[in-house]
């Protein structure tokens, strides 16, 4: 039985557009409603009762499609986002763990840096995003192939590794990360001097951890806490180990 997609088309564009029929080519079986174009709410009850009844194994929302992905409430399903304009719509501003951003450098619609902050503001590694295309569409040979390697890869239920295809390549940072979380970091403001103070975090120490560590700024110790929630988004704060004087 092949895989299920549920593409989300941008805004003004058109059912069966390329990249669902590249999809659909690729052996996928892709769900492809029409969107209304004026309505952000009516657009997103429509992917919110298709998702409900079809549960497919993989979202892919492009541009304005991307921010209605954002805001489904759709669980633990994987998400692609192509260039997704959740600055523009909606209210959702982080991602969960398993979504992959394909953002182009030179879209001139929705800016790279847009991904960019997204995916440092839900404290995702940086593998998450990948460079791809050469403008807003992806629709380019190679951001298609990219785009079916990634929904191939998450409905096998693997993680994205680094490709090592010369025309795409990871966004941020230089370090290739061992697994899908080994480059997480987290921060917390030391309760003594109010320093923003970044850790890492290791999801094997459990989902609620705390721990004492001295603020490498005012040596002053903090007892930190990490958790995380349902969907294995991460909540860090510090409070001071004992009462000062």
């Amino acid at each position: 039985m092949s895989s299920r997609i549920l593409f989300l088309h941008g805004w003004r564009s058109v059912v069966g557009g390329v990249k669902p029929t590249s999809l659909a080519k690729a052996g996928f079986e892709v769900l492809n409603p029409p969107l209304d174009d004026n309505n952000f709410d009516l657009a997103l009850r429509t992917a919110q009762s298709i998702f409900d009844r079809e549960r497919p194994d993989v979202i892919v929302g492009s541009s304005r499609g991307g921010a209605i992905a954002m805001n489904l409430e759709s669980g633990l399903t994987p998400l692609v986002l192509l260039c997704p304009a959740w600055r523009n719509w909606g209210t959702a501003s982080r991602l969960k763990p398993n979504a992959i951003i394909l953002h182009s450098r030179n879209d001139d619609v929705i800016p790279f840096e847009d991904s960019v902050l997204l995916v440092q503001q839900s404290h995702l590694p940086a593998d998450v995003l990948i460079e791809v295309g050469e403008d807003h569409r992806l629709a380019d040979e190679n951001s298609l192939s990219v785009l079916c390697w990634t929904c191939r890869m998450l409905c096998a239920g693997e993680s994205i590794p680094v490709s090592e295809n010369d025309n795409t390549h990871l966004a941020i940072g230089d370090e290739v990360p061992t697994g899908p979380w080994a480059a997480e970091e987290g921060a917390y403001l030391c309760d003594a001097c109010g320093e923003e103070i970044i850790i890492p975090i290791d999801r094997s120490a459990g989902s609620a951890q705390s721990y004492v560590e001295d603020c490498p700024v005012c040596c002053n110790p903090n007892l930190i806490h990490v958790q995380f929630d349902e969907l294995g988004l991460i909540r860090v704060w510090a409070e001071p180990e004992q009462d000062r004087d």
